[in-house]
Formats: structure tokens, sequence, C-alpha cells
């Protein structure tokens, strides 16, 4: 079935990608919670680790049916919309990491949170730059040059690992460019030493999964979602996947640097899930339980800013000697068991998410960029 303005599969790959971001992202408990919602401490994967090149790669594939509309629009408003949209998902982020504008110590007094200590990169920011650098060189580029670009970049990542000689935490070519160019203040300090697995190198890489979104949603769009279409991106996904497992071996698959065999493997493994998506939707025309998910593509970047701003909220409100997202875990959830108490927390967050979204999709909210 070909679609000429949009895919439900497509549709429906981001609104799963969202839910699990947002479940991932909310554990009522982070040291309680089941290993495969976790990322892997460093070199691995696993599940969760997933999420956010799905995302990019659902960026991707979505561009695919805006460039007819660019080809039949004057360069400068095509520039215009570019740049405008990269810079507004830029600057959410970053205002998003420094929401609500002040710090919170453990006894709940407000601390100054000065502009010098706010963190650049996150991920709206590498979302922006992705789609912004992606849709430059889509556009204006021929098609052949987008995927030399991307061999390029991987195997030019590959070489400055080779050459630079380390890969732990403390030492990498990601934390000495951005202590270089922005210093220790402006990164994140969530591992416990400054190091943003959101750096400026790493975002090189990541380009590469938007570009590949963009050619599996391109194909969808002109062949359909036949079964010869479906087989060959299922095809094309095993063979990315087997060659990032054997590039594993040389540069080891890991999220917090998006080395280029990360990239080959959760390439390979959206071609997948997108492919058994598109079957279900779009090749069969089942509809049963997309619904809950399309509620979630339909105003992705709307609900991931609540899941995110909520979140903070929960964090700085005092109840009971404990901020509100600890107290609600422990007198709600946690009775239930530990590991299951932490995981129905982040379904029950999750749920909170959506409702909003249901009600934004009813009354016909759709919220764009």
């Amino acid at each position: 079935m070909k679609l000429n303005n949009r895919s439900l599969a497509i549709d429906v790959f981001r609104g799963l990608t969202v839910c699990f971001m947002i479940i991932v992202n909310t554990s009522g408990d982070g040291a309680t919670t089941y290993a495969p919602l976790k990322h892997a401490i460093w070199d691995g994967f696993t599940p969760t680790d997933l999420v956010f090149p799905s995302f990019l790669f659902a960026v991707g594939s979505s561009m695919s049916f805006a460039m007819d509309k660019w080809r039949n629009m004057a360069s400068s408003q095509v520039l215009y919309k570019i740049f405008k949209r990269t810079f507004i998902i830029f600057l959410l982020g970053y205002l998003m990491y420094w929401f609500p504008f002040f710090r919170v110590d453990s006894s709940f007094h407000i601390l100054s949170f000065p502009i010098s200590e706010t963190r650049i990169f996150g991920v709206l920011q590498r979302i922006a730059l992705c789609y912004g650098i992606g849709a430059l060189i889509l556009y204006y580029l021929k098609p052949k040059w987008s995927v030399v670009i991307s061999v390029l970049i991987l195997l030019g990542y590959w070489a400055i690992y080779t050459l630079y000689g380390s890969f732990d935490l403390q030492h990498n070519p990601v934390l000495d460019l951005d202590l270089r160019l922005f210093g220790e203040a402006h990164l994140y300090h969530g591992e416990g030493v400054a190091f943003d697995p959101e750096g400026l190198l790493s975002t090189l890489p990541a380009l590469v999964n938007v570009i590949a979104g963009f050619w599996v949603g391109d194909y969808i769009r002109k062949k359909g979602a036949s079964y010869e279409a479906l087989s060959k991106i299922l095809l094309v996904g095993f063979i990315l996947l087997a060659l990032g497992f054997m590039w594993n071996y040389g540069f080891a698959i890991n999220k917090k640097l998006w080395t280029s065999s990360y990239v080959l493997v959760t390439v390979g493994l959206d071609c997948f899930l997108l492919a058994m998506i598109a079957y279900y939707t779009d090749l069969k025309q089942r509809t049963r339980g997309v619904y809950f998910f399309q509620v979630f593509g339909r105003n992705t970047l709307a609900i991931y800013l609540l899941s995110e701003l909520l979140v903070i909220l929960l964090y700085i409100t005092p109840v009971g000697g404990a901020n509100l997202f600890r107290w609600i875990f422990v007198h709600i959830f946690k009775p239930v068991g530990d590991y299951t108490g932490a995981f129905l927390f982040a379904i029950a967050y999750m749920l909170v998410c959506w409702s909003v979204g249901y009600v934004m999709d009813k009354k016909k909210i759709y919220i764009k960029i």
C-alpha cells in the first residue's frame, strides 16, 4: 500500500519509541530497575539502548514524506523551515535541562542555577542537530552522496578512536573535544564524572541513524508495504546487524560513545521493527492495538517534553521529608515489590503522559514545529 502523505507504520513506530523512552526514563527506583530497562554501563547493548537511535531513525523516516513538499518550494523557504525547526528543538532541549532555572538541595533549599553551569547538549539537542544536518544533506545532494557520507562518517569515527587509542569513560575523544570547547561545567555529570553521552563529536555517527531512517521510509513510501519491499528491508537489516556485531570485535558496541558498530546494530534492528509494524498496519491493514501508539506518535515532541518537565517538578516538590517522586513510589508502588514496583511506577507514569496525549488527540490539538 502506498501512502502519499504519511505512513501509519511510521506513526506507530515513532509512538512506540516515545512510549518506551518514557518507561525507561522514569523507573520508580534506579537501584531496583530490571536490567533490560537500563542502559549498558559502558560496552554492550540492552533493549534500552535501542530507544534513542530509534527516535532518530523515526525522524529520518518522517523526513522522507516531507521531501516531496520541499522540492515544490523555493530553496529559501526550505532553508527557513530547516533552520527554524533545528533552532527551536535545540532551544527546547537546552531550556528543558535548565528548567526550573534554579536548583533544589537535599533539604529543598532553593539554590542558584547560573547559565554558566547549564548543560549544552542533550537528547533534543542531538535530535535537532541530526535533523538539521541530515535535512541539508538529503535536500541539496544527490541521493547516493548521503550513503557515501554515511560510510565516511562511520569509518572516520572508527579511525579517530583508533588513533586516539583510548575508549574508557574518562579518556575518549568525545569527552576531550567537549572539554576543550565547552568546559566541564557545561557537561552531563550523571555518570559521576563530567562526560556527555550526547557530546558534539558523537553526534556525527548519530546522523547516520537519521539518514538510514530516511532511506527506509522513502523506500516504503515509493514501493509500498509489499511482501517484496518488506523482505528487502528485513534483508538489509540482517546484513547491517551482522556487520555491526562483527565490527564489535574491533570497535565495541557502545551507546554512550555512539560507536560505528552501535549505529549498524541499531539501524539493523530498526529495519526489523519498522518492517514488522508495516506488515501489520500497512500490508495487512490491521489497526487493533495501534491507536495507543498513534497517540504518542501524533504529538511526539509535546508528550516527550511533558514527561521530562513533569518528572522534574515531582523531584523538586517536598512531601514528608522526601520529594514527591520518591514519596509516590515508596507509598504506592514499593509495597508491591522493589523491582515490580519500580516497573509499575514507570508504566503508570507513561500512562499519565499518554492520557494527556489522548485528550490532545481527541481535541485535535497537534503541536508541530
